[in-house]
């Protein structure tokens, strides 16, 4: 039981995991494409129409790349593990001496070295679980393919619609600071938690996170600038 609320707990995490990174690359591309345009046209119906186009291009583009990668990930883990079950069947001595190796270079010695030996190859599955985590470095906690695809699609989408937001309620001059303002705290509070997540401040991720969106819409504030329609 252990063991299955480990697994949980890191599939758990890995998909908030995903569902913050693909916000926050939904957030930051759109926001340096609406910014281009409004700056370039200053016309706040186009800014929302290529905003939507390039929030669903992206969406589905980062769900279909999530999907080939997780099934890429999933289908690597499957054909790793037919090997060493064709392995244990075909060269069970050497695999055997291989489990040995391990155990050894962990510290064990003499008789209880043996035992171990003995109590994992007495159990095929147990060898093969053991093979693929201490000899391969693999593990079967990876997230679905399909479920992958449809929490970073649906990540991207809502943080490709959080830099929009302000272009429905204010006019074109308005809504480019408040875009931006809305932009920054969205980041800076997915790069928070994204620290909490891991062994990084949270703080200065939140800010490292701003930093790279700031950097997405002055790309997009300079082309605009240079290619408007009053340069």
């Amino acid at each position: 039981m252990r063991k299955k609320h480990f697994e949980e707990h890191s599939k758990t995490g890995a998909l908030f995991k995903e569902f913050i990174l693909g916000g926050q690359d939904g957030l930051v591309n759109v926001l340096g494409v609406i910014l281009g345009i409004a700056i370039a046209t200053l016309d706040i119906k186009l800014v929302i129409i290529a905003g939507l186009a390039a929030a669903f291009a992206e969406s589905f583009s980062m769900a279909a790349v999530a999907y080939t990668s997780a099934k890429a990930e999933e289908d690597f883990y499957k054909s790793q593990e037919e090997r060493e079950k064709y392995e244990i069947e075909t060269l069970p001595k050497q695999e055997a001496k291989e489990i040995y190796d391990i155990y050894y270079q962990k510290g064990f010695r003499g008789k209880l070295l043996d035992n171990i030996v003995n109590h994992i190859t007495k159990d095929k599955k147990r060898w093969l679980d053991i093979m693929m985590k201490e000899e391969l470095g693999l593990t079967d906690t990876f997230v679905h393919p399909i479920k992958s695809a449809a929490i970073v699609g649906l990540a991207a989408i809502v943080g490709s619609i959080i830099p929009l937001l302000a272009f429905f309620f204010f006019p074109i001059k308005t809504a480019i600071y408040a875009s931006l303002a809305i932009s920054a705290i969205a980041l800076f509070i997915t790069g928070a938690i994204e620290g909490k997540m891991t062994l990084g401040h949270w703080v200065k991720k939140g800010g490292q996170l701003v930093i790279i969106g700031l950097a997405a819409a002055g790309i997009g504030f300079l082309i605009g600038m240079i290619l408007g329609a009053g340069a």
